[in-house]
């Protein structure tokens, strides 16, 4: 137990120049080196011998690689996803959109059909059927690779008879209309000084969107008005400093706006509906 409580925090000394979070990466990693969840390693940490394979992790930390690859694991939600290289790492701040999209629905017919443009691994679309049972979804995504995890997710979870991935640039070749239209696109400027391991690990084609980050919501525009049906939401991610400019181009042919805040109060979704 002391051994453990000694690595922590000598780890977590290490990682402070990578991570703003080096004391939860330790934990993380820890608990992924001694195949134990992390409630439980800081519950009642067991008394045993620190294994190699953390201080791998460590390094591998060190060296900018997202904990979520290293560990193939990363919590989103109510649901665990799992991610690898070539793959956005989901993020708690793209939560805000499930948030917004409950509470949208409270108080209304839950959403049947939902579609995740730029799906991934599934992140936000495998969140929303989670939430509502009775519904089925569409994720599209350019990448074979991404889809791939979506797919495999989906089996691991539970819904691989409700989703049906699709290979495509955003909305082409989607027919009908969704109730609920979930979206976290690329939308990092090209020159953005991001953080440590951002730029080297992640995929360029899933962050980056031009010279001021605003090109896929340029190719969203005239699609989402087509997609979404009376009473329905579409919920787009933005930068925290993107709200005016992206609600300028997405608010249109007759869409109205409302700008969500995560839960660092940050712009970080445009929410659009008919009414």
């Amino acid at each position: 137990m002391k051994a453990i409580a000694r690595a922590l925090a000598d780890a977590a000394r290490q990682l402070e120049p990578t991570s703003d979070t080096e004391r939860l990466d330790a934990e993380l990693l820890m608990a992924e080196a001694l195949h134990i969840d992390r409630d439980r390693l800081i519950l009642s940490p067991p008394d045993r011998p620190v294994p190699d394979r953390f201080w791998q992790m460590i390094q591998r930390r060190k060296a900018g690689e997202p904990v979520a690859y290293i560990t193939g694991r990363r919590a989103f939600w109510n649901i665990e996803l799992h991610v690898g290289p070539g793959v956005l790492v989901p993020r708690p701040d793209s939560e805000v959109l499930i948030a917004s999209a409950i509470a949208h629905f409270e108080g209304r017919q839950p959403p049947r059909r939902i579609l995740d443009l730029g799906t991934g691994p599934g992140t936000l679309l495998l969140a929303a059927l989670d939430i509502w049972p009775e519904a089925a979804g569409v994720g599209t995504d350019l990448s074979r690779h991404a889809l791939s995890y979506g797919a495999a997710n989906a089996r691991r979870l539970g819904f691989e008879q409700r989703v049906h991935l699709r290979l495509g640039n955003w909305a082409e070749g989607v027919e009908g209309r969704f109730d609920l239209i979930l979206c976290n696109p690329p939308y990092v400027a090209d020159d953005a000084d991001l953080g440590p391991g951002v730029r080297e690990f992640e995929p360029d084609e899933a962050l980056f969107a031009g010279k001021e980050g605003l090109d896929a919501y340029r190719a969203l525009a005239p699609q989402l008005p087509h997609l979404l049906n009376p009473g329905g939401l579409a919920a787009v991610e933005i930068g925290p400093n993107q709200a005016a400019a992206v609600t300028a181009l997405l608010a249109r042919d007759g869409l109205r706006s409302h700008v969500a805040q995560d839960f660092a109060r940050r712009d970080r979704a445009v929410l659009l509906t008919w009414v």
